[in-house]
């Protein structure tokens, strides 16, 4: 079947981009897995129009984007509020909406989190690279054009029967995430957590960061209470892959936690952020307080299990 226009993008805002859950695999040739860095947020946004977890969506941050809709479509917001509106009337998020031809989808300031998430019904449809259709922004491939959305660019959808659906979903309040200005994040040590002193371990735990406005999609910088390695260890370690969520601490001594566009990194890694967590991470916003607070991995586990339990349980309920 024919893709079919379903969205012309009348003004992009700070900084939306085409996601879905990323490309794994390929971090030997150097490449990122890339993706939502909120994937929790796009997997429900997916479910409650009918697409599969993984299926493409937009990712948008600060001031979302004004989209006009070109032909009848559900869609779905999730994530960070940026004040949602269709046709200048606010709606709700966590819920699908059917959205009719020449309808106005547009979004506000931020209220609470960073970024928000999108799915049509149908899914996205752009060419795969590597399996994925996530846009590698400082690469510049994959997504639309490996670039962020603009002015009158326009989306089709691979899969126009998906359309036709006409029950709204809702997705379960109690499990929405609860976004605000002081975070604490679980970790677990390592693993060159053995490069630090007590001291600089205690400290770590004991401080409240900030982040910084001098992060982006390859990492959330902290400004605060310094780390120091132990005196006698050499200042860098040999370059070796990371995975979202190791905490670097870098020459300066102000942790750096990587996210989703960095395969390799030679600063030593003293924690990770639990995969729990690792959602969060896509909505703290510069300003923000981080504290962290060190997990056992049984606990770890018990906790993405948790997250994953709420993800089965929402999908068996809309069969």
């Amino acid at each position: 079947m024919a893709d079919r226009t379903i969205m012309e993008i009348l003004s992009p805002g700070i900084l939306t981009s085409i996601q879905d859950l990323g490309r794994y695999g390929y971090g030997r040739y150097g490449v990122a897995p890339s993706g939502a860095l909120d994937p929790f947020s796009l997997r429900i946004a997916n479910l409650l129009v009918g697409n599969r977890p993984d299926q493409a969506g937009l990712e948008t941050m600060l001031l979302g984007p004004a989209i006009r809709v070109l032909a009848d479509v559900v869609v779905a917001v999730t994530g960070g509020n940026l004040q949602p509106s269709l046709n200048k009337q606010p709606i709700e998020m966590w819920r699908s909406h059917h959205l009719k031809k020449d309808d106005i989808l547009s979004f506000g300031s931020m209220a609470s989190g960073l970024r928000a998430y999108v799915a049509v019904a149908g899914g996205i449809h752009i060419i795969p690279v590597m399996g994925s259709r996530s846009t590698n922004l400082p690469s510049g491939f994959g997504g639309f054009q490996g670039r962020a959305l603009e002015k009158n660019d326009i989306l089709t959808c691979a899969n126009p029967s998906r359309q036709i659906q006409t029950q709204t979903h809702i997705f379960n309040e109690a499990w929405i995430p609860h976004y605000t200005n002081s975070w604490s994040l679980r970790i677990i040590w390592g693993p060159q957590d053995d490069h630090f002193p007590d001291e600089s371990r205690a400290s770590f735990l004991s401080a409240a960061y900030k982040m910084s406005s001098d992060s982006d999609r390859t990492g959330i910088r902290l400004e605060g209470r310094i780390i120091r390695k132990k005196p006698e260890i050499p200042a860098s370690i040999i370059s070796e892959g990371v995975i979202a969520g190791s905490i670097q601490i870098p020459g300066d001594g102000k942790p750096i936690i990587i996210l989703g566009e960095t395969v390799t990194g030679g600063y030593r890694k003293i924690a990770t952020v639990i995969s729990a967590d690792l959602p969060l991470l896509g909505q703290i916003k510069p300003g923000d307080t981080v504290r962290f607070s060190v997990v056992s991995l049984d606990e770890a586990r018990q906790a993405l299990t948790a997250v994953e339990e709420k993800i089965y349980k929402f999908e068996a309920s809309l069969k």
